[in-house]
């Protein structure tokens, strides 16, 4: 990653910062961006571990504005240094949190550093206060990291391990991302993103790993590493840093996970002296899956550790992606001490997290299922997994590329491979912003033109509005619309719901 002397403003992004006083000292904290997903989702960690918390965005919109409230945290809408300044009721909060998507000039970002406050970064914020004396088990790769880390914490909550838990999305049944827990143990997803603005190291770097899990490699993020390379050695950082930290609480060495499938995950053994324990679907791996059956409502395998079956593993979702994640789960489920039928027991009432396979209704006959696939891959993974569990129907792929990494015309021909499984393709032109490159920028229209010669119809349309018209024209009752966004996706589901509830 760019070093940040090498930024053309590299004289704000470096300064001298506070050391963080100790989390028993901490009596105020301050959160710049609180309504972004994972800053909202540390200031329900904070209140919730009793401390007084507050913070500001651009506006305070729901769904986060709305829990934040309920938990009485206060969200100031708008940006404003008086937000941090001293008043005659209170001082300078004790420390301040600065979301990444904050530039060097942000007004409040700027009043923090310019007055010299307490200040950190989401991933140091949550290890200065919650990691130091937790075991950390860090889910870290390109793809799978929600979903994986969604399932350990669920499977450690089954077995009575009362985990604390943050996860980059809204885990089904328990409509949370995140909780306290008074276990030994923190899971936690491992983002690949840099902290911020003045600390560009990727979050997962920051998170004491005494545990890890990585379940994938291929570059991603071309927005903020220069190529695999770069990628790569991020990944090869972290894998140094896993059981580093000790055995906080308890006596178990640390362990770090592979995806002993792909090649790139294998070769990070190399770079760690933890312990190293390999899942996948191929036998040579230390825990893999025989005799794999779809069945009604997911999947049915016998889970074999050190090639003996230990259990059989009913997994309520559908493909081979879901699996490798149980076999992930189940690796470090059982190097911490659960035995195989607590893990099977856990990986078998697991509910899943929304937006990955949701299933949002079924309208006027056809079944609409949401999903957060963006990536090439996840894209291609995701329609065979929805194929799979949904054999009988026409699938019809719905996609909107729109993370910084996905509308790079570097993606155009893998996205032209992604959707043999659908039936007909329609994709939306995502959104060009101001620091894009138009040159380096997907042409959805070229993309559409090569799924349709590879066999499958599909179209490219410019906005929602022109989309619709034509997507409610191809459905028709017994169809799936599998509808893939990262984003709001300008409000298609509710349209698309409405619609043909109509």
């Amino acid at each position: 990653m760019r070093p940040l002397a090498d930024y053309p403003d590299a004289t704000l992004r470096i300064f001298d910062r506070p050391p963080l006083p100790s989390p028993a000292a901490l009596d105020d904290v301050y959160l710049i961006g609180i309504c972004g997903k994972g800053m909202g989702a540390l200031a329900e960690l904070l209140r919730e571990a009793g401390y007084a918390v507050r913070g500001s965005d651009a506006a305070a919109y729901p769904p986060m504005s709305t829990r934040l409230d309920r938990l009485g945290i206060r969200v100031l809408e708008g940006y404003d240094p008086a937000h941090l300044a001293p008043t005659s009721e209170r001082g300078a909060p004790s420390l301040t949190v600065v979301g990444n998507a904050c530039t060097p000039t942000h007004p409040e970002a700027a009043y923090a550093r310019d007055h010299g406050l307490v200040q950190t970064s989401l991933p140091g914020a949550l290890a200065h206060v919650f990691l130091q004396q937790r075991r950390s088990l860090v889910v870290a790769g390109t793809h799978g990291k929600t979903t994986t880390t969604g399932l350990l914490a669920h499977v450690l909550r089954e077995a009575g391990r009362a985990p604390s838990f943050l996860v980059g999305g809204v885990m089904a049944g328990l409509d949370r991302t995140c909780a306290v827990g008074s276990g030994p143990h923190f899971v936690i997803e491992g983002d690949e993103y840099d902290s911020a603005y003045f600390d560009k190291r990727p979050k997962m770097l920051l998170y004491r790993p005494t545990d890890a899990i990585v379940t994938s490699l291929e570059f991603d993020h071309a927005d903020i590493y220069d190529d695999w390379d770069d990628y790569r050695a991020a990944f090869e950082a972290f894998a140094a840093l896993v059981g580093t930290y000790g055995s906080p609480v308890t006596g178990v060495p640390g362990t770090l996970v592979l995806n002993g499938d792909d090649p790139h995950v294998r070769a990070l053994a190399d770079h760690t002296t933890a312990a190293v324990r390999t899942f996948g679907l191929d036998a040579g791996n230390d825990v893999t899956a025989q005799n794999a059956r779809a069945g009604e409502g997911g999947q049915r395998f016998d889970l074999v550790v050190d090639g003996a079956t230990v259990a059989e593993v009913f997994l309520p979702m559908s493909g081979a992606h879901n699996r490798m994640n149980a076999l992930a789960v189940s690796a470090l489920a059982l190097a911490e001490g659960l035995s195989p039928d607590e893990v099977a027991a856990g990986l078998a009432t697991f509910r899943g997290m929304q937006r990955r396979q949701e299933v949002k209704g079924q309208p006027g006959g056809v079944l609409v299922v949401d999903d957060f696939a963006h990536h090439p891959t996840a894209v291609a993974k995701t329609l065979d997994a929805v194929r799979e569990r949904w054999a009988a129907r026409r699938l019809v792929a719905v996609f909107e590329p729109r993370s910084n990494s996905s509308r790079r015309k570097l993606f155009e021909a893998r996205y032209a491979e992604s959707f043999d499984a659908a039936d007909a393709v329609f994709l939306k032109t995502p959104p060009l912003r101001h620091n894009d490159d138009p040159a380096d920028f997907l042409d959805p229209q070229a993309v559409a033109a090569e799924i349709t010669r590879r066999g499958t119809p599909a179209a490219a349309y410019e906005s929602v509005d022109a989309l619709l018209p034509d997507l409610l024209a191809e459905l028709r009752p017994g169809d799936l619309a599998l509808v893939m966004s990262n984003g709001s996706f300008d409000g298609l589901m509710g349209r698309l719901l409405g619609a043909l509830g109509e």
